[in-house]
């Protein structure tokens, strides 16, 4: 039976310390250089969120229309239920939706980001009108 002193002198093939934090430099230097290059993706994937409520709205907008001949300016008339946003508690929603415009012919509404996405101060806003006409009005 091996005397615990030759167990404790015997060496055992490991990384050192200062190699671990080599690694860990190189891989945050690689993810700081990849990150600006992502943002555009996660923002364009974030706004899918905004066009899939608006065309929602469009919809229930459009079944109002042909019950009552006209548009209506009351979300909660429509149906529409907005989830909590992401600046309150438990909120999952990025996007504000709110109705701008509506008389009997024509509505127009617009979902506004609660979030700066890419951190420039610019929140973005999209718009759809009674066509369904859907246009990004400001950029993020």
């Amino acid at each position: 039976m091996k005397t615990r002193q030759t167990l404790y002198s015997k060496k055992v093939k490991a990384y050192t310390l200062t190699e671990i934090l080599v690694v860990l430099v190189i891989i945050g230097i690689l993810v700081l250089l990849a990150l600006p290059n992502l943002l555009p993706l996660i923002t364009r994937a974030k706004s899918t969120e905004a066009k899939i409520q608006l065309q929602h709205l469009k919809t229930l907008e459009q079944s109002y229309f042909y019950e009552h001949s006209k548009y209506s300016k009351d979300l909660s008339e429509l149906g529409f239920i907005q989830e909590k946003l992401t600046t309150e508690t438990d909120g999952r929603a990025n996007y504000r939706i709110e109705i701008t415009d509506a008389t009997n012919t024509t509505f127009t509404a617009k979902a506004t980001a609660v979030v700066d996405f890419n951190g420039n101060g610019t929140y973005n806003v999209w718009q759809i009108d009674q066509q369904g006409t859907l246009k990004e009005v400001t950029p993020d």
